[in-house]
């Protein structure tokens, strides 16, 4: 797709961003992510723990919430997963507590997919009902959870791979910093893509297309990359942590996680005007348009004498 046809499918996400009221959606999806978060981290920790340690995945999310959301966020943070990770005596009490992980982890995935639906204007007879459609939703957001363990993993390993190769270049390439800096940059980059293409094709509840979503979930990492930047900036020199005293900590997550959730949602929209126009849906679009010229291009006398026809 050229470059210079973003603009005009940039200015359509605009206004449908607008249009389906993703400000509202965005303050019930941080809502449930705050809640979602701390379970979701336990369960991510565990399953890449097992593989490389507790600390290691621990210092390496730490690090990552630290550089977007601030040392005192990211205490928050640390503070819920500590609570949320507490071992429950007792065989009973220990099932019951894995089944709350799983619910709370699991939740705020439930709302990506509310969102995601409104987006895609699904109707609601064609959405999932009853048992069925609570078992799918909890399965998909498992198997998401399943796949940020799996790029957390990944993403330790690429990160001993850029360390190790940067105590190597430092003494033989003057500009080494900026190339790792790049390299780590272009995984992230590939990882949020990747992250946004399974949220965007298997949240919604209609089918998707996987070529529809990999220029949305690019666009969508693009931003999200410039985003947490310019909401680090800014959730910094506004002093909103000593606005808000004791609450402080937990008012920045809540509004870096808002900020992050109307990135995707831009993101969401974006895909969805690039579905219809230039995707799967644009030649059922097409095929549409042309039945209707043509119905509209018949001579009024003709309609005339099919109508009896048809009639009987």
């Amino acid at each position: 797709m050229k470059f210079t046809k973003l603009f005009p499918l940039a200015k359509k996400a605009v206004v449908a961003w607008i249009d389906d009221f993703a400000p509202s959606m965005g303050a019930a999806i941080s809502y449930y992510t705050v809640f979602s978060l701390a379970p979701l981290l336990v369960i991510v920790i565990a399953i890449a723990g097992a593989i490389f340690g507790r600390e290691a995945v621990t210092g390496q999310i730490t690090g990552q919430l630290t550089s977007l959301i601030g040392k005192d966020g990211a205490m928050v943070v640390q503070g819920l997963v500590a609570a949320a990770s507490n071992t429950h005596r007792g065989l009973v009490a220990g099932l019951i507590g894995l089944a709350v992980l799983l619910i709370g982890a699991t939740t705020v995935f439930a709302e990506l997919q509310s969102a995601l639906d409104r987006i895609w204007h699904v109707p609601e007879r064609d959405k999932p009902k009853g048992l069925w459609a609570v078992v799918r939703a909890r399965l998909l957001s498992f198997g998401l959870i399943m796949a940020l363990a799996f790029m957390l993993m990944v993403s330790l390993i690429v990160g001993a791979g850029t360390a190790a190769l940067g105590s190597w270049l430092g003494g033989l390439l003057p500009g080494s910093v900026a190339l790792l800096y790049g390299v780590n940059l272009a995984v992230s980059l590939v990882f949020a893509t990747v992250l946004f293409a399974m949220i965007f094709k298997l949240m919604p509840t209609t089918p998707v297309a996987w070529r529809d979503v990999w220029v949305g979930a690019g666009v969508t990492a693009l931003l999200f990359e410039a985003g947490k930047l310019l909401i680090g900036l800014y959730i910094t020199r506004s002093g909103m942590t000593e606005s808000f005293q004791a609450a402080g900590s937990l008012v920045v997550l809540l509004a870096w996680v808002y900020y992050a959730a109307q990135i995707f949602l831009l993101g969401a929209e974006f895909t969805k005007v690039y579905a219809d126009e230039h995707g799967s849906k644009s030649a059922g679009r097409a095929m549409g348009g042309t039945a209707a010229t043509a119905v509209a291009g018949i001579p009024p006398e003709v309609k005339a004498q099919a109508s009896p026809l048809r009639a009987s």
